[in-house]
């Protein structure tokens, strides 16, 4: 059958299909009832089912820290990206050695998981190469810059990096107080958008329209006191000056 039909013995409205299916509205438990029942599925397919994605219809999902499926999914599949980040570089901008320091300094995965740990970084990054690649941006606050995150040549390599996606980035001044640890937006062309955030034992995704709505006042706010691009490219331009001329050119530092 197609939607309209299938709306139409079931008694619904012919957008309702369709948003269940995008999933721009929450499907009911009995809404999935009727749906399967009409589409002659038996009480152990719906059970089946609703047991295998039982998360899927939460505003609230929490995985384990290392979860990088769901967010390689999530990224692969937004039509934009909107990150924050306060205390370091955000993933998908990170160079290969600075992700390596990250993960030594934090203490959380042992020199053995490192490697593969950054390797599923560097991999999720081939989103950004696609030609139909989301529109991104990117706020990082100036102290993630004056992190000594290994070497002067790892910062160096890393504002480089920062510089050549420019038009991605805008740098929050130090003066500037914004109370988050950070967050990402991501937003699709036809399903509800998703608040991402993580920490060091957990990773957080969000669909709660409340959430949402605070999420975009950030990013608003964000946007009135970050620097223009322009002003960002010469902020991290000094930042790549200072790490070329600093003294210490050994091993990772304090995050």
């Amino acid at each position: 059958m197609s939607g309209a039909a299938l709306a139409m013995r079931l008694g619904w409205d012919p957008s309702k299909v369709s948003n269940l299916e995008h999933g721009k509205v929450r499907a009911t438990e009995m809404d999935l009832v009727q749906l399967f029942t009409m589409c002659g599925k038996d009480i152990q397919t719906i059970d089946e089912f609703r047991s295998r994605y039982q998360y899927a219809f939460d505003e609230y999902l929490v995985h384990g820290p290392d979860d990088v499926r769901t967010v390689a999914i999530a990224e692969s599949t937004a039509t934009s990206i909107t990150c924050y980040s306060a205390t370091k570089v955000p993933g998908l901008v990170q160079t290969e050695e600075y992700a390596d320091a990250l993960h030594r300094l934090g203490g959380f995965s042992t020199k053995e998981r490192i490697a593969e740990a950054v390797r599923r970084r560097m991999d999720r990054q081939t989103v950004l190469r696609r030609p139909d690649r989301p529109k991104c941006l990117f706020y990082v606050h100036e102290f993630a810059l004056q992190q000594r995150v290994g070497g002067k040549r790892v910062m160096e390599d890393q504002c480089a990096r920062l510089l050549s996606e420019e038009h991605m980035i805008r740098v929050v001044p130090a003066r500037v107080v914004v109370p988050s640890n950070g967050c990402l937006l991501w937003e699709y062309e036809k399903a509800m958008p998703v608040a991402f955030s993580e920490n060091e034992i957990a990773q957080v995704f969000v669909q709660d329209p409340a959430v949402i709505a605070r999420v975009r006042l950030l990013f608003d706010r964000l946007a009135e006191v970050a620097l223009d691009a322009e002003q960002s490219r010469v902020k991290l331009a000094d930042y790549a000056g200072r790490a070329r001329k600093g003294n210490d050119d050994q091993g990772p530092h304090a995050a």
